[in-house]
């Protein structure tokens, strides 16, 4: 993660990034497939911080990998 430029999002970005999740969350609902609380906590984290993209990206793909022991 640390090629990832930290870039703090700004509140009016995390606002949009909140309701954007909220909507994925309620469509992910409606398909039968909920995220459960591990994921939705680690959300709620990238907003609470204010990570960019790239950073939860990054983020994400190192949990995968440690998950899949590489």
């Amino acid at each position: 993660m640390s090629d990832v430029v930290e870039k703090k999002l700004s509140e009016a970005e995390i606002a949009a990034l909140r309701k954007l999740r909220l909507e994925a969350m309620n469509l992910q609902k409606i398909e039968g497939n909920p995220l459960d609380a591990e994921d939705i906590a680690m959300f709620e984290m990238f907003e609470r911080e204010g990570w960019s993209d790239e950073r939860c990206r990054a983020h994400i793909l190192a949990r995968k990998s440690a998950a899949s022991g590489r």
